[in-house]
């Protein structure tokens, strides 16, 4: 790590990002207390992650996409019943978080299933309540969507923004899969190569990037040779010229859109919002990533 500098308060949800090697997983095993700094002080509601390690595991949730945290030839049910008596949940409390995952995530259904024989889907959502019944005030997520299908995707993410929602919990993940972060985060951290090189919205992302807005048009006829829309740029035809894409440059959307209407017959218009993913992209190359 390189100088990184991070405060993220209650109650937020925060994307962490990067290329493979940028850091990600070393970040988040110190402020876990996995691995010790070797300089720079790090503080996770108020303790020092490995010194105080037991104290710090009572008040913070951690879930790995490739790793496990329930008991694999015992039913769902019962990791979690292990779970309460471990962190020394009282009864009432721990009945009171599982009643309600139980209801976000759909888990009655495998509650009595053992846990190797769940689904990919079925055992996140298990992690997702193990890792919520001693009621963490900090959920450190890695890559918790990994391998889904799209179902089990909607319900994971659906359950975490309803959970960030109410602000009780403090939210950190990592991922691959952008459309988490769009889904879920207001604030993204990008870090490459042991730096941080944005920290801010996604919106501020896409400002600072050069991401660019399309306009995706139906056309009645093809358009005329050497058509030129001013401020864009002509990024695809298809449907024998019957669909054109233009992408924003520098004219602004409702400019943009005046102009075709008025030059050609526009039968049905879209305004494409840009892809995160080719925003990332353009950072990383601004930055040399791999």
């Amino acid at each position: 790590m390189d100088g990184v500098s991070l405060s993220i308060g209650r109650g937020e949800m925060v994307g962490y990002i990067g290329p493979n090697g940028a850091g990600k997983s070393t970040t988040l095993k110190m402020l876990t207390g996995v691995l010790t700094p070797s300089s720079g002080d790090v503080s996770v509601c108020g303790l020092a992650p490995v010194p105080q390690r037991t104290r710090l595991a009572l008040r913070i949730g951690v879930v790995f996409g490739q790793r496990s945290q329930l008991w694999w030839d015992l039913p769902l049910r019962e990791s979690f019943r292990l779970l309460r008596h471990i962190y020394r949940v009282p009864a009432a409390e721990h009945a009171a978080r599982l009643r309600r995952c139980r209801s976000l995530l759909d888990l009655d259904a495998f509650l009595d299933t053992p846990v190797r024989q769940l689904s990919l889907g079925q055992r996140m959502r298990g992690e997702l309540t193990a890792a919520l019944l001693h009621g963490p005030e900090v959920l450190f997520l890695d890559e918790p969507t990994i391998g889904l299908d799209v179902v089990s995707k909607q319900a994971v993410r659906s359950f975490l923004a309803e959970l960030g929602s109410s602000g009780d919990v403090t939210l950190v993940l990592t991922t691959h899969d952008l459309a988490d972060i769009e889904r879920l985060c207001e604030r993204l951290v990008v870090i490459d190569h042991g730096r941080v090189v944005h920290d801010g919205s996604i919106e501020a992302l896409h400002a600072r990037y050069g991401s660019r807005r399309s306009i995706v048009a139906d056309l009645a006829e093809p358009l005329p040779d050497g058509f030129e829309l001013p401020g864009t740029t002509l990024a695809g035809v298809t449907a024998n010229g019957h669909r054109v894409t233009f992408v924003l440059e520098s004219s602004t959307a409702g400019a943009a859109v005046a102009g075709l209407v008025a030059a050609v017959d526009v039968r049905d218009l879209s305004l494409l919002e840009p892809d995160i993913e080719d925003v990332v992209a353009r950072l990383y190359s601004a930055t040399g990533a791999p």
